[in-house]
């Protein structure tokens, strides 16, 4: 990170490292699909993801104008920025369509205990960078922990397959957007390079938000709902993480998200009232011990440097 970007950040927030900020990103995160459960029925989860990205554009647009006026940045690549657009786009999307097919547990657990193998995979295919194999392991179990805390939530005779898939592809988009927007935040200034990406995902968001949506219908409580994911879950949570990438790999800032899941657990059990069965705590510790795993694997690479 250059010197000039440290120094526009708020002290408080440097201070975090990169760990704790991607961390603390994945904390905000997992509080969106209890936001959803909150949302109107009549609003659709589509316009809640548009939405969503549009209140994102304003606040990375504000930020921007207030950090980044007089700096410099060098030349963005439009094809990338447009790639993490229609990534996000795809990711924003299929989440909360596939959060209100799934349910909060079992959507956030797949969509993101999916996305660190797609980014292993992706980083090491399209980076030349195989991950280490105490990364894997890390990664393995958290993801296996997910899946517990999933099925433990689940109370359903029949999975939803259609809601499971999406997931899924939220999972590799969101895999996708991190690889690419790592080589972007390194390369320009924060705030400039997401008002970028938030808007070109909120273009591509809002027309399909219309025609699987339909008419949008939105009261006072559903805009409540959805200022908070645009401002906090999504604008203040994607500086974080997208801050945190430019001192570890895409792939690893991806395995962090997993403690996504450990807020949407706990918000599922004291807000929504979801009950699931005692063994979820089993996954619970693997999410946790995963994590720790990834963390140390992620020091030692950092050192070997």
């Amino acid at each position: 990170m250059s010197s000039s970007s440290t120094r526009s950040l708020p002290s408080a927030t440097a201070s975090l490292g990169p760990v704790g900020l991607v961390l603390a990103a994945a904390m905000l995160w997992g509080t969106t699909g209890t936001a959803q459960h909150f949302a109107p029925a009549q609003l659709s989860p589509y316009w809640v993801g548009g939405l969503r990205m549009v209140m994102a554009v304003l606040f990375f647009i504000a930020l921007a104008w207030v950090m980044d006026r007089g700096h410099r940045s060098l030349p963005i690549r439009w094809g990338r920025l447009v790639f993490c657009g229609l990534c996000m786009a795809i990711y924003n999307l299929s989440f909360f369509a596939g959060i209100k097919a799934s349910g909060v547990a079992l959507g956030t657990a797949l969509a993101i205990g999916s996305g660190p193998i797609w980014a292993g995979l992706m980083q090491a295919v399209v980076q030349k960078r195989m991950p280490s194999p105490q990364w894997w392991l890390g990664t393995g179990i958290g993801v296996g922990g997910g899946i517990v805390m999933a099925l433990a939530t689940a109370d359903r005779q029949h999975l939803p397959w259609v809601g499971m898939a999406l997931c899924l592809l939220a999972g590799l988009s969101y895999a996708a957007y991190a690889l690419v927007n790592q080589a972007l935040v390194m390369q320009a200034r924060v705030a400039t390079v997401n008002a970028w990406v938030f808007g070109c995902a909120a273009l591509l968001s809002l027309p399909f938000a219309s025609w699987l949506g339909g008419p949008l219908q939105v009261s006072p409580s559903g805009w409540a709902v959805v200022i908070y994911l645009g401002i906090v879950a999504t604008g203040v949570a994607y500086l974080l993480f997208s801050i945190g990438l430019r001192g570890m790999s895409a792939a690893t800032g991806v395995a962090l998200s997993k403690a996504e899941p450990i807020t949407a657990f706990a918000l599922s059990l004291l807000i929504v009232g979801e009950r699931p069965a005692w063994w979820s705590v089993l996954g619970l510790l693997g999410v946790i011990g995963g994590l720790w795993l990834v963390v140390q694997a992620e020091r030692r690479s950092a050192e070997a440097v």
